[in-house]
């Protein structure tokens, strides 16, 4: 059975909103029906490109209601995850080429009381999640090359998508499986046919003039019914 939760989780991403207002940005997809808001970490090192740090998560988080789901690209990644956590993220995921020791990596998290998660670049594989399926929370696949906002969907992951899909289902653990780049209410329906429970979506949201209408489009992408697996909130 696809362990699917009973509810399409999208999770718009700030790095696409306008960064004069990410306070008001954020309450706006709040109030427009976002269940999670993405937070896209970049440190110009791991990732061509520079974002920002724990001091705005802490001030997004006197703003927002819903959970911040953080992912971090930067490179060594430990050094900074306990900064992120006290700041008030509530998911922290990272990728296996960000540290050494992804296991360990995954062990701080979980024990500074936040969701893990691990995310798959375009050429990272399949395989190296394997080992470490028993701490995970939320598996991220990567369906542009981590750095910029507005790419085009790399139809080839697809088959990766499916493969987690059947992984977590194998594992019987409670894993959102989240899609992240290129996401439209089009491209929306294949990555969800493929078993995703979980869209990030930058441009497809805050690129738009309605917010809720946005967010509605993308989620008419569901499959109807959608797959009933209870998964908790945060």
């Amino acid at each position: 059975m696809t362990t699917h939760p009973n509810r399409l989780i999208i999770a718009p991403s700030l790095l696409a909103a306008d960064f004069l207002k990410l306070g008001a940005e954020a309450e706006a997809v709040e109030n427009a029906g976002a269940d999670w808001l993405h937070l896209d970490v970049m440190d110009g090192h791991f990732v061509p490109n520079i974002t920002f740090g724990p001091l705005v998560v802490k001030a997004l988080k006197t703003r927002s209601k819903i959970p911040l789901d953080v992912h971090l690209m930067i490179a060594p990644v430990d050094p900074y995850i306990a900064a992120f956590a006290e700041a008030g993220a509530d998911h922290i995921s990272v990728h296996p080429e960000s540290g050494p020791h992804l296991h360990r990596t995954l062990q701080l998290i979980r024990s500074l009381g936040k969701k893990a998660g691990v995310v798959l670049n375009p050429a990272t594989p399949v395989e190296a999640i394997v080992n470490v399926i028993d701490l995970v929370d939320i598996i991220m696949v990567m369906t542009v090359n981590p750095g910029f906002g507005g790419q085009a969907f790399i139809a080839s992951q697809l088959s990766k998508i499916a493969a987690l899909r059947r992984l977590i289902d194998s594992s019987g653990r409670q894993i959102y499986l989240q899609i992240d780049g290129g996401i439209t209410p089009q491209t929306a329906h294949s990555v969800l046919d493929m078993g995703a429970d979980c869209l990030i979506a930058g441009t497809a949201v805050f690129g738009k003039p309605d917010y809720a209408k946005a967010i509605a489009d993308i989620r008419a992408a569901m499959p109807k019914p959608f797959p009933e697996f209870t998964v908790s909130g945060g």
